[in-house]
């Protein structure tokens, strides 16, 4: 029998301004691990995504991601001193309690994609890196 595991799935995230869009994630905690003029490969931890140098206005303003993180908080205070809402003049809203079992905050990208950022609340196991 075939085995038929997944290795790994990976996002195409689009950025309207690929340059800004770079530093905006590495300011946000994540490495630019390589790069060319279309493409990025960006990582934090076991965790990572591709950014694209690719704009549709209609696809970016409904392109969501989900982080899960240990410590939502943590992930908050680093938005807020180094100034992310601001320097990017984008949005976030703080962390909060969500009836789906997570603690998470908002931040949208510079080009529009919403991130939801958050962690399991304790003793919740809605969700998880390894439930379905």
């Amino acid at each position: 029998m075939a085995d038929t595991t997944v290795i790994e799935i990976k996002a195409f995230v689009p950025a309207r301004d690929f340059a800004l869009s770079k530093q905006f994630y590495e300011d946000l905690g994540f490495t630019i691990k390589w790069s060319s003029d279309d493409l990025a490969y960006v990582q934090q931890g076991n965790a990572s995504f591709l950014l694209q140098n690719f704009y549709v206005p209609e696809h970016a303003g409904n392109f969501m991601m989900h982080v899960l993180v240990e410590d939502v908080e943590a992930w908050w205070r680093q938005v807020q001193t180094r100034g992310l809402e601001s320097k990017y003049q984008v949005k976030a809203e703080p962390p909060a309690d969500r009836p789906w079992g997570l603690c998470d905050f908002i931040i949208v990208d510079p080009t529009g994609v919403l991130w939801r950022i958050g962690q399991n609340k304790p003793g919740d196991r809605r969700e998880s890196s390894n439930s379905a």
